[in-house]
């Protein structure tokens, strides 16, 4: 079986990977010859652990393949997924100018009867246009079937994600695309769901819709914790031993970013929306993670009233431990506030650096450490959980920093390693440690 995968972003590339690591022959298509290049050499174009060694591993087998000869690659697929960005319009929601844009190449060049399996995140009901488009479109009497296979992978941990899933879900509306996608996932040895195309295009929405909701739902608890003074670590931890809880998305935080949840959040609102409904539960989810990602920014305001000349260290830019994706990342409009104000800002990130400097590439400094980072720094800011942050200590920050002022969006510290500490400590839905020395201050600032 000729499997084809269209697309090499997070998507195609992890699902051409990992159906190459299992057993099948699949060739990935992608437009930019750069890519193509890099990744026949064995490494990955997206930071992603253990993409790279099984790249490498199934090119050098012949398992897998890569190419911008779109024409040859379709012309012998039995199996095309689209794996494809949908990124969002001004609008909220979602631009499928991509997946059409493979869908005209796929209906120009089959030479036989072939599945497409839409693998992009798709608003319910696309998988049918699809499919009528493909049918429209296609050349020599060619029946040209539709399967809705959405993803479930997490930047970070996508090809753990795709190997040992917690299910795979595939929408069909025949037999026959049922048995090929059950024959394709049979090796992986996962639960599969079988539904029509319009419930496994909704289960994709509902799921990261739902973990979304429990994020900002924690967020708002910590925010009332910080009122009536309780701990939402301790909050946190007595929800999730009741089953119907559990433990997952229960850390406190400045909100959520990535590829999916603010995407896919805005697009299911946009179609509620659209057909004349609105599901308020979404509605909150996206206003609460929108101000919830300037806490820190308002609080340092707060404490220090002007940030004008201030030196900021940040540290951590992706949205995410474990990735370089910046999308919808907090420090993005974070940063913006803080040049706005006039401070100076040094930025420190493991991987991210690289495409934070594309959106400002000479107006931060970035250092090669996050000691250097926090170097004679007025305050530091902490966006990103990664584990050299949280294993640092406190000490140094009390060493290092002019004024060892910290707002930790993500809780990286134990409390009780701090009391004690002569430091200013600001987390989110926890107790705030005030523990600074006034004297030390070069202007009056007010630690209420």
């Amino acid at each position: 079986m000729e499997i084809v995968v269209a697309g090499t972003g997070y998507v195609g590339l992890v699902t051409g990977a990992c159906l190459a690591e299992v057993g099948h022959k699949v060739t990935c298509v992608d437009i930019d010859e750069k890519k193509i290049e890099i990744m026949k050499k064995g490494i990955s174009p997206i930071y992603e652990p253990g993409l790279d060694e099984i790249l490498d591993k199934n090119y050098k087998k012949g398992k897998l393949d890569f190419t911008t000869d779109y024409k040859e690659a379709y012309r012998k697929a039995d199996v095309v997924f689209i794996g494809v960005g949908t990124p969002e319009r001004v609008d909220g929601s979602a631009n499928l100018d991509y997946v059409f844009s493979v869908c005209r190449q796929i209906a120009k060049n089959v030479t036989k009867d072939c599945l497409v399996v839409v693998k992009s995140t798709v608003p319910i009901g696309t998988n049918d246009k699809v499919e009528e488009f493909l049918r429209e479109n296609v050349e020599n009497n060619i029946h040209i079937e539709v399967a809705s296979n959405p993803e479930f992978l997490a930047q970070g941990t996508a090809v753990r994600d795709t190997l040992f899933a917690s299910r795979i879900v595939i929408g069909v509306e025949s037999e026959k695309a049922r048995d090929i996608l059950m024959n394709i996932y049979e090796r992986f040895n996962q639960p599969i769901v079988v539904t029509n195309r319009r419930s496994a295009e909704m289960i994709k929405y509902a799921s990261n819709d739902f973990l979304a909701l429990k994020i900002s739902f924690i967020n708002e608890m910590a925010n009332v914790c910080e009122i009536v003074g309780a701990d939402i670590e301790d909050v946190a931890k007595g929800m999730s031993y009741d089953s119907r809880i559990g433990n997952k998305f229960l850390s406190a935080g400045i909100g959520y970013g990535g590829s999916c949840f603010p995407k896919d959040t805005k697009a299911l609102h946009w179609l509620a929306n659209d057909h004349g409904y609105e599901v308020k539960t979404i509605k909150a989810t996206i206003e609460v993670n929108e101000n919830q990602k300037y806490k820190l920014f308002r609080k340092a305001k707060e404490v220090f009233g002007s940030l004008k000349n201030k030196r900021v260290a940040i540290l951590g830019l992706t949205f995410k431990p474990g990735t370089d994706d910046l999308r919808e990342a907090p420090s993005i409009e974070n940063v913006r506030r803080l040049l706005d104000e006039g401070a100076k800002v040094i930025a420190y990130d493991p991987v991210g650096e690289n495409n934070f400097k594309k959106i400002y590439p000479t107006e931060i400094i970035y250092a090669e450490s996050m000691e250097e980072a926090i170097n004679d720094s007025d305050m530091a800011f902490i966006f990103t959980e990664w584990d050299e942050i949280k294993s640092i200590g406190i000490d140094v920050f009390i060493e290092k920093m002019k004024t060892p002022i910290i707002f930790d969006g993500r809780n990286c510290f134990n409390l009780d390693n701090i009391y004690e500490k002569e430091v200013y400590y600001y987390s989110i839905g926890r107790k705030t440690i005030k523990n600074f020395s006034k004297k030390k201050l070069n202007e009056k600032i007010f630690l209420k």
